[in-house]
């Protein structure tokens, strides 16, 4: 008797967003209720299925993140994909992950599944107390260490600035991605030490204990050389 020729077993394919922005000097991501099951009522991360076999994966993620979120135009570059049995109940779904970090993003507007999207602080969204769905913790983690490695190597963190800043400033950046405190004068010494990261700019302004700053701008340079490494 011939064996059985092999089926392929049946995987629906799906898209998580982690879109992080700067906001109150604090780090936050887009999360969204969902408003139906499974999960109904839970937070998670924007996203959803690809609709039909003809939808490309990146294509069908700003799809979600328009209907979900009213967000458009924001630069998504892959996190990973995450595919563990059992990580959905409705079945085996394999999810391809998507991160954004961009400055000064606007409010969301949930539409679709979603019934209110909003930004949280990353502290919040990832305490303990906080549920998420699905293994939207595990992703978001991820996203969120991948963030704080590219502000160590890429001059992104100017991205969160004003046209023109003081060092303070770009401190504020680091801090609040990192979640940490940092000493003002390591950080100037090794900021300095970043060849073309920043570009001094214009006349000196007071801050707000009444001493002059020197004013910079974001340098040529993308990637840093040396690394801005966390303590």
């Amino acid at each position: 008797m011939a064996d059985d020729p092999w089926q392929p077993p049946l995987i629906l394919l799906a898209v998580d967003l982690v879109i992080l922005t700067l906001r109150d000097a604090h780090l936050h991501v887009l999360l969204v209720e969902r408003g139906v099951d499974p999960f109904l009522g839970v937070l998670a991360l924007p996203g959803g299925f690809l609709r039909d076999e003809h939808e490309h994966i990146e294509a069908a993620a700003r799809r979600e993140l328009a209907e979900e979120a009213g967000l458009y135009d924001v630069h998504l570059e892959s996190l990973g994909v995450y595919g563990e049995p059992g990580r959905d109940p409705r079945g085996r779904v394999v999810s391809v992950a998507y991160l954004a970090i961009a400055p000064r993003l606007p409010d969301p507007v949930a539409g679709t599944d979603a019934a209110h999207a909003s930004w949280t602080p990353v502290d919040d969204a990832l305490a303990h107390a906080t549920k998420l769905a699905f293994d939207h913790r595990r992703i978001l983690t991820d996203g969120v260490e991948r963030a704080r490695g590219k502000l160590e190597y890429t001059a992104l963190a100017t991205a969160f600035c004003a046209e023109t800043f003081t060092i303070s400033e770009l401190q504020q950046v680091y801090e609040a991605v990192w979640g940490v405190q940092l000493d003002p004068r390591n950080f100037y010494r090794k900021v300095q030490g970043a060849r073309g990261f920043i570009v001094a700019d214009g006349p000196m302004r007071k801050t707000p204990n009444g001493r002059p700053a020197r004013l910079f701008k974001a340098g040529p340079v993308h990637e840093l050389n040396p690394p801005m490494t966390r303590p």
